[in-house]
């Protein structure tokens, strides 16, 4: 006998496991974060500092290790609940809950004593989940048409360093970002040429364009950006507050006092999953995506709607790499985006090729990111070695456990042949 979970069938071993799962994170919490904590209370700041705003929240005290037992007792409660009965539809649910319950009360145990500013570490994790984001939406785009995009990271690396030149030689940072998006369409139409047109494997193809575009990034910085720094002083977009919705405890600070990166990240979420799921655009880009043969049959142009996509997904990879240099450091740096593309795959996989689904994911990276770097602040007794490690490490653990149960798009990969 099996159970449904969101529409699929769920067997009882996997949902045994699952409630198995659920008792070893309470003992986990109670064990780790409970017993090997000493008597104290851990401080969160709901604030940001030097901001004044209409509502001044007050911290968040929690002790230690009362909190740690409390949450143990909920996740244990939950296990038993899901091997007697189990939640149904709604066990996925219920396991982002318990995952929820764990991160916090490892941050009460690391802040024990000591005072971590939530909310600041909530608008770092929008911030970092930025590039993660528009890196899938790029593979969103393009694999919803039926073309696998490896070359995100390159696309990322070719964004950050036209923008960066661009920025610096014309004084204006939206010109910029505008080349940042067309060198990265650009790219994308290299890919397609390659993918479409002569039917290179894509995978194959994805990873050469990435490699040029490491090699060809890291020449032009140190032959020319890092000989005449003129080239490598864009500037920086600097954040712009909306009135009144800045103004809303937590949520305004965090997210509508932003630069402009994080408007345009939201603004393309929307835009692109309305585009998608929502118009004949996104209709016939789905078509091709899943069954290419019956699309060309009624009529819908199959190659040309691929080169259309993997232009937009290139276009939007640049904006992506844009922002590392125009929209947070203020100039480019060999390798800086740091593997960012790659992340981005696995978000869009987690995400299961939706983007509203690949942000959700982006936004996990882009926590354990800040998480390592307020760790190091706090002095944690973890080796920083392992802290550095913790945004890989979550995208492997994301992409093992998602990966053999997600199916992308049917024809994902497959070159097409016209007959």
């Amino acid at each position: 006998m099996s159970v449904a979970v969101a529409g699929r069938a769920v067997s009882p071993a996997r949902a045994r496991a699952t409630g198995l799962f659920f008792l070893a994170v309470a003992l986990a919490i109670a064990l780790l974060f409970g017993a090997g904590s000493g008597p104290g209370d851990a401080r969160f700041g709901l604030n940001l500092g030097g901001r004044e705003t209409f509502v001044t929240l007050p911290d968040l005290v929690v002790p230690v290790r009362a909190t740690a037992y409390l949450l143990a007792a909920v996740c244990a409660f939950l296990g038993g609940v899901q091997l007697t009965r189990g939640f149904g539809a709604r066990t996925n649910l219920v396991l982002g809950v318990v995952i929820s319950l764990f991160v916090f009360s490892f941050l009460a145990w690391a802040a024990r004593g000591d005072e971590m500013n939530l909310l600041g570490m909530l608008k770092s994790t929008l911030l970092r989940a930025v590039p993660i984001t528009f890196g899938a939406l790029s593979g969103v785009l393009c694999e919803r048409s039926g073309v696998i995009n490896i070359a995100i990271e390159g696309m990322l690396l070719a964004g950050a360093l036209s923008g960066t030149v661009a920025a610096s030689v014309t004084d204006d940072l939206w010109l910029g970002l505008l080349l940042g998006a067309v060198v990265g369409g650009a790219m994308g139409w290299i890919l397609g040429v390659l993918a479409i047109r002569y039917q290179v494997d894509q995978i194959i193809a994805g990873f050469f364009l990435y490699l040029l575009a490491l090699g060809l990034t890291s020449f032009l910085s140190a032959r020319f950006l890092q000989r005449n720094q003129a080239l490598n002083t864009p500037g920086r977009f600097q954040e712009l507050r909306i009135p009144v919705l800045s103004d809303l405890p937590i949520v305004g600070p965090v997210v509508f006092d932003n630069n402009v990166f994080v408007y345009l990240m939201l603004a393309l979420i929307a835009v692109v999953h309305v585009g998608l799921f929502r118009t004949r655009w996104g209709l016939r880009v789905r078509a091709v995506g899943e069954h290419p043969r019956a699309a060309d049959t009624v009529g819908i142009r199959v190659l040309a709607t691929r080169y259309r996509n993997v232009i937009l997904g290139g276009m939007v990879a640049g904006i992506g790499g844009a922002f590392f240099t125009l929209g947070s450091v203020g100039r480019f740096d060999e390798g800086m985006t740091a593997g960012k593309g790659f992340i981005g795959l696995a978000a869009m996989i987690f995400g299961r090729w939706n983007p509203i689904g690949a942000f959700g994911a982006a936004l996990v990276f882009g926590f354990a990111d800040s998480l390592q770097t307020k760790l190091s602040i706090l002095g944690v007794p973890i080796p920083s070695e392992f802290l550095l490690m913790a945004p890989y490490l979550a995208t492997i653990l994301v992409v093992a456990g998602v990966v053999r149960r997600a199916r992308p798009p049917a024809a994902d990969g497959k070159p097409y042949v016209k007959g």
